[in-house]
């Protein structure tokens, strides 16, 4: 009698252990798919910074140009986000779901346009694009470049917020920049506050 529940105990931890492994295995496939599909996005949607006006790869160049008028597609590349002293560099695109997320910079459709007078505001998620930014500083220079031009940003604060502080997204009289993400940057699953960055522009790069 024994030796059959000691046998059953066997067989459950069995396929306990199975089913664990199972879970660590889909596990890493996710993030490695999710990963894979990131750099493939960001490859292929990379921005020269050696032009004057910077243009995304040669069949987004061939497009319309994007005006205040113009409907972007959800995941649509529109620019290319750099922070140079944190070494943050990431293809940013329009939407803010979470096929846009998972492979860029997403830019939140109801703020302005980089390009546009407002506060344009961009969300990342904080275990990938926008983990450099637990080293930002006040005073640090942002730069986005895209086929209207390149632009810089003066950081002028971060602070951290509940989500539903709904007011770092306020109008700007003036061109501005906000960076979202979620925090705390170590939090393991969804993370319960956000943390924000605000810059505004110091001045158009082409023009300097």
């Amino acid at each position: 009698m024994r030796s059959c529940k000691r046998s059953r105990t066997n067989r459950i931890v069995m396929w306990i252990e199975r089913g664990l492994l199972g879970i660590g295995i889909s596990c890493v496939v996710w993030a490695g798919t999710s990963w894979l599909s990131a750099v493939i996005y960001q490859s292929g949607h990379s921005v020269s910074r050696e032009r004057p006006a910077s243009s995304l790869d040669q069949s987004d160049a061939d497009r319309a140009p994007i005006t205040e008028g113009t409907r972007l597609a959800a995941s649509a590349p529109i620019g290319h986000l750099d922070i140079p002293r944190l070494g943050l560099s990431a293809v940013v695109a329009q939407g803010d779901d979470e096929n846009t997320l998972r492979v860029a910079v997403g830019h939140l459709p109801d703020t302005p346009l980089p390009w546009q007078e407002g506060n344009s505001a961009l969300a990342g998620h904080r275990d990938s694009f926008f983990r450099p930014l637990r080293r930002i500083h006040v005073g640090d220079e942002i730069q986005f470049a895209a086929r209207q031009g390149r632009f810089r940003y003066r950081v002028t604060r971060h602070t951290v917020v509940e989500p539903d502080e709904l007011w770092v997204l306020d109008a700007s009289p003036t061109a501005a920049l906000t960076l979202i993400t979620c925090y705390p940057f170590d939090f393991v699953g969804p993370a319960p506050r956000r943390f924000v960055v605000q810059a505004e522009r110091i001045a158009n790069a082409d023009d300097t």
